[in-house]
């Protein structure tokens, strides 16, 4: 893969994480003060293919590794995620403490944290995905499933009304099948990605068609209807492949590149910016609903990476956003890794 595809992917990346920070944002804002704002539109927007497209990139890199031995398969796989989901759910728990021992009491916090483990918790529940998808992925592999069985089942999950009120069932139905192909079209999707930088003009107007279509149904209510979240889930995904590949062409907007490249650490830290930063800026009352969301969001997506850049500065924290040694699996630490979407 060249550096330029590779800028494309980060750069996807940081397109969705942005994204998914928005959401947060915006519905916290909106819940806290009763009220709706002018974010709430690019929310709904970008809601059919925030996350399809967030999973499918993460696929993206998987052939390169999904035939590594079980044990080193599983450290990078299943234990990475493992460790950062323990820790930071442990973080997040233990900041919001006094909230959620004044509602459910002591027991009722301890008994909720504990739950954690197999319902996904808050924010976090996408990396606790991933390694799910991960296993799933490498022993229908291994089994020998033809990729066409794997994909059709994926489709067919997500179209079936699955609502059973667990995150770890609904959302592999509903996301499975955006992951998988990421996994199984990875060259026809860099394919993509080159295409849509050699043909501009054509690529524009997919984006405006998609565009128009893609708000048009959100507008009218239909976006999350069965088929219809599907296709547009993986509309949306290719309008974010090409989008990235044009702002890569036009050396534009690099802050995106970076903040794909760090994307984990956005994803796990924009928690705390986020409610601080909406907690104050509600409590002044001096702005309307859609700027102190807009404001939450660029304090929420900034505040991770300075803290990043504080670490590294420092060389203090580094447990935060990197395994430590005790942290892999036995005779797993150390060995050459391959490039990982989701890291």
């Amino acid at each position: 893969m060249s550096a330029a595809r590779i800028d494309w992917v980060d750069t996807a990346k940081g397109i969705c994480i942005i994204f998914v920070v928005m959401m947060h944002s915006v519905l916290g804002v909106e819940a806290a003060a009763g009220d709706t704002g002018w974010m709430h539109a690019v929310v709904a927007f970008a809601a059919p293919f925030r996350m399809p497209d967030f999973f499918l990139i993460s696929g993206l890199f998987l052939s390169n590794v999904i035939t590594r031995d079980w044990k080193l398969y599983l450290d990078r796989k299943v234990v990475h995620f493992a460790y950062f989901y323990v820790l930071w759910m442990t973080i997040q728990f233990a900041v919001k403490a006094p909230v959620f021992v004044g509602e459910m009491g002591t027991t009722g916090t301890l008994e909720f944290y504990f739950l954690s483990f197999v319902q996904p918790f808050g924010t976090l529940w996408f990396i606790y995905m991933l390694p799910v998808f991960f296993l799933v992925c490498k022993v229908a592999h291994d089994k020998g499933i033809p990729w066409q069985v794997m994909l059709a089942v994926g489709a067919l999950l997500q179209i079936a009304p699955i609502h059973t009120g667990w995150l770890l069932v609904d959302e592999f139905a509903s996301r499975f099948v955006y992951f998988y192909a990421g996994y199984i079209f990875a060259p026809q999707i860099f394919q993509l990605a080159a295409w849509a930088r050699e043909r501009i003009g054509i690529s524009l107007a997919y984006l405006i068609g998609w565009g128009v279509i893609n708000g048009g149904l959100v507008y009218l209510g239909w976006a999350a209807l069965p088929g219809v979240a599907l296709a547009l889930g993986a509309a949306g995904a290719g309008a974010i492949i090409l989008t990235s590949a044009l702002i890569v062409k036009f050396g534009r907007l690099g802050f995106l590149r970076h903040f794909g490249e760090n994307s984990i650490v956005i994803y796990l830290a924009f928690f705390f910016p986020m409610g601080v930063s909406r907690v104050i800026l509600l409590k002044l009352g001096i702005l309307d609903i859609g700027t102190v969301s807009l404001i939450v969001t660029i304090v929420a997506s900034v505040s991770p990476m300075i803290l990043f850049w504080m670490i590294r500065k420092t060389g203090f924290g580094w447990f935060l956003f990197r395994r430590p040694e005790w942290a892999y699996l036995t005779g797993t630490f150390g060995k050459k890794r391959q490039p990982q979407a989701a890291e």
